[in-house]
């Protein structure tokens, strides 16, 4: 092979290498999404949903969706716009590996045990684990920001919309919002 030859095909290996390896998440685009998620995905406001720890599969759908305006967060539109499927790919994989940092909470005896009682009554281990931490496409409940919890599933409860759920609309339909306040002090303090 000629000199000229060998530098094209390794011009060619480089770029296919290029083509076929995973975009890096980039610090801007990490620290716009920091500014909810919190730093390594994990929430310090109430009613942001920490990521860390998420399965990649269920982040990778979520931003699709968002992004496709199949599931409509306003607040995540700006922040969607323009995005790739390897740049969601990259910050799925990111999020996913990040460690869950639980929130330090006081727990309440009563709430705990009603919200398990529930839980085991709606088989809610059966889908998302039963540890919690998720699988595939269903989301870790697990250390999960309570009133995230509780305000996602009043959604779902009350108002189910394109891109979410309906299995989860039709568990948690007739549920008081005391029952699903128990139901995510649970969730949120399972594992602590």
């Amino acid at each position: 092979m000629s000199v000229d030859g060998a530098k094209r095909a390794a011009a060619a290996l480089l770029l296919a290498a290029a083509a076929t390896a995973p975009a890096q998440t980039s610090p801007q685009r990490l620290a716009a999404c920091a500014g909810c998620h919190g730093p390594r995905g994990n929430a310090a406001v109430a009613h942001w949903p920490s990521l860390a720890g998420q399965p990649r599969l269920f982040i990778e759908n979520q931003l699709v969706l968002i992004r496709e305006g199949l599931r409509d967060v306003p607040a995540m539109k700006a922040a969607m716009a323009g995005m790739t499927d390897a740049e969601i790919t990259a910050l799925a994989g990111y999020y996913a590996a990040q460690p869950v940092v639980p929130q330090s909470l006081p727990r309440d005896p009563a709430k705990y045990r009603a919200g398990e009682q529930t839980a085991r009554k709606l088989l809610c281990g059966t889908c998302h684990r039963a540890d919690y931490t998720g699988q595939q496409q269903v989301p870790r409940l697990a250390q999960q920001n309570e009133a995230y919890l509780l305000a996602s599933m009043q959604q779902f409860r009350d108002s189910p919309g394109p891109g979410r759920d309906t299995l989860m609309a039709s568990v948690l339909r007739g549920l008081s919002d005391e029952e699903l306040g128990n139901l995510s002090h649970y969730l949120a303090q399972f594992g602590q």
